[in-house]
């Protein structure tokens, strides 16, 4: 008998694994898609083909759901972006040349929607802090990344570059989203390649501190 309990209950935890799998996955696609206030927990239990009950046991709330999406969805996206810069190995400048690239095979795939962060932010109230704290969290580790390498590439100020390419990256994202057209990406990576010389040239006189995450 002890046995079967077990038994049981290793289903019980697989269907309840699957579940939560359908519903991040269906609640992705509709925050991204339709905006998260333009969707509801209808759509998501009958996309993911789940119970209402079901949803609210394992995420309590919409709200933990949207949570639960954005955390996921940027643990996904970091992996992706950090392994692109990084497959094929080369220079630090070498792997900074692969962002924008990476972004416009992103930008190409059907259900590029732009980013969630950014997408999120925009649709709340602006003072809120909720998903600003999430998405400057997000922000925060693929900047020290870009950072990181622009250390290595022997740029004057690393820091300083980190935050030109990210907004470089955030703005290719919205254009992206905006025209539909993956070439911006090319733009951008243009952009980005005139800032590599200069970044090792000279140190710029600076009039004050750079702001904390001047991408968001």
């Amino acid at each position: 008998m002890g046995k079967s309990v077990s038994k049981k209950k290793q289903f019980a935890a697989g269907d309840e694994e699957s579940a939560r799998g359908r519903l991040l996955s269906a609640a992705t696609h509709l925050f991204c898609k339709n905006g998260i206030n333009a969707t509801g927990i209808d759509a998501i239990i009958d996309e993911a083909g789940t119970a209402k009950t079901t949803l609210y046991k394992l995420f309590g709330s919409k709200t933990n759901l949207v949570n639960a999406v954005l955390e996921s969805e940027g643990k996904a996206w970091r992996e992706w972006f950090i392994g692109a810069m990084e497959d094929g190995g080369g220079d630090a400048q070498a792997k900074l040349k692969r962002i924008f690239p990476a972004l416009k095979h992103w930008f190409a795939e059907e259900r590029f929607y732009g980013c969630p962060f950014i997408n999120a932010v925009a649709e709340h109230d602006k003072h809120a802090k909720q998903f600003r704290t999430i998405a400057l969290r997000h922000k925060k580790v693929v900047l020290a990344h870009i950072e990181k390498l622009a250390g290595e590439m022997g740029a004057a100020e690393p820091q300083m570059l980190a935050h030109q390419l990210a907004l470089l990256i955030d703005g290719a994202i919205v254009a992206a989203m905006v025209s539909r057209d993956p070439s911006v990406a090319d733009t951008a990576g243009l952009a980005a390649g005139n800032l590599f010389g200069p970044a090792k040239a000279k140190k710029p006189k600076r009039t004050g501190s750079v702001a904390e995450f001047a991408a968001v």
